[in-house]
């Protein structure tokens, strides 16, 4: 009982620093176009990322607790290690201002404490490969969308005053902004609520049939929230400061686009990353000025983290599990 409670403690900080690092997915562009002051753009996310709870399903979820290793392998040292190794690459990349995968570091964590367990062959390859593959697809589709939907949205108000559509936009980017907190909420504390609810079955709390209990859910939606609350300031300066620079109208074509995408992604079961998407969106409309608009040394070292977020959990994660395993056997 002691060691499920401490696994339920350890992902729910792991669900506070994804709510803080992804923070600036949520604000930071209406942060950087000075539509909401840092405080309230962090409430206003903050709210909407809990309020995901009464609108998506329980997919993504499914495919944490099922899809990335052999549910049949999983013991409390793999999901503890699993865990400690997410949290590790979380709080180095959040205290040093880089918008890492928060979700690649929980696949990366989960899949390294399997494979240091059971070889390779804990890895469930089908899920594991399409999660990968939206690794990809994710900023790329963002990219593309936001570059479309400003070429649409530039054509419908070319006509009007610059001051004017400069006002529209301020107003409507508060709605982007609150669809891309619903988006983000929708996806990432799934990914908490699996951990947890892998857990339970695992110690036999949730009988023969794996399922996620209601007050899991709740539970991790609260402490994302609280986390996105709090904020991770550096990390929204780099994207919404450093990335390009944005306006209303570019803030409401990226967080429209990347919210689109994370929640095709949510209904569908996959796990993306919306540091990814929402960095690929932002892109996308700077690249509507043209390349040079675009710091691509900053996007480059952003790219970097992307990489090495996975392998570099799952090494935090089987050094994990092998002290864990052990101080188990020797208790």
């Amino acid at each position: 009982m002691v060691f499920i409670i401490g696994i339920i403690l350890l992902a729910l900080v792991f669900d506070f620093y994804n709510g803080m690092n992804d923070a600036a997915n949520s604000i930071a562009t209406i942060v950087s176009t000075r539509v909401l002051t840092p405080i309230q753009a962090v409430a206003w996310a903050a709210f909407f990322n809990f309020a995901a709870v009464f609108i998506f399903g329980v997919s993504v979820a499914n495919t944490i607790g099922k899809g990335i290793i052999d549910i049949t392998i999983v013991d409390n040292a793999v999901i503890s290690g699993g865990v400690i190794g997410a949290i590790l690459m979380s709080a180095i990349a959040t205290h040093n201002g880089m918008p890492i995968s928060i979700s690649h570091a929980i696949i990366g964590g989960y899949a390294g404490a399997g494979v240091a367990k059971a070889g390779f062959v804990a890895i469930v390859g089908s899920s594991f490969g399409l999660i990968v593959l939206f690794m990809f697809l994710a900023p790329i589709l963002g990219m593309i969308i936001a570059l479309l939907f400003s070429i649409v949205t530039t054509w419908v108000v070319k006509n009007k005053k610059p001051s004017k559509v400069d006002k529209y936009f301020r107003r409507l980017q508060l709605i982007s902004s609150a669809f891309f907190s619903l988006s983000h909420g929708s996806n990432d504390a799934q990914k908490t609520i699996g951990i947890i609810s892998v857990a339970l079955f695992t110690n036999g709390f949730l009988g023969k049939t794996f399922y996620v209990p209601d007050w899991v859910i709740f539970m991790s939606y609260t402490v994302i929230a609280l986390g996105t609350l709090l904020g991770g300031w550096k990390v929204i300066s780099t994207l919404g400061m450093r990335v390009t620079k944005l306006t209303p109208f570019g803030g409401f074509s990226a967080e429209s686009s990347a919210g689109l995408t994370i929640t095709f992604a949510s209904l569908i079961g996959i796990p993306v990353s919306t540091t990814h998407t929402i960095t690929g969106s932002i892109i996308g409309v700077g690249t509507m000025r043209g390349f040079s608009a675009v710091r691509w040394g900053v996007a480059r070292n952003i790219l970097w983290t992307w990489v090495l977020t996975i392998p570099l959990a799952g090494i935090f994660a089987a050094v994990s599990y092998f002290i864990i395993d052990y101080i188990t056997k020797v208790i």
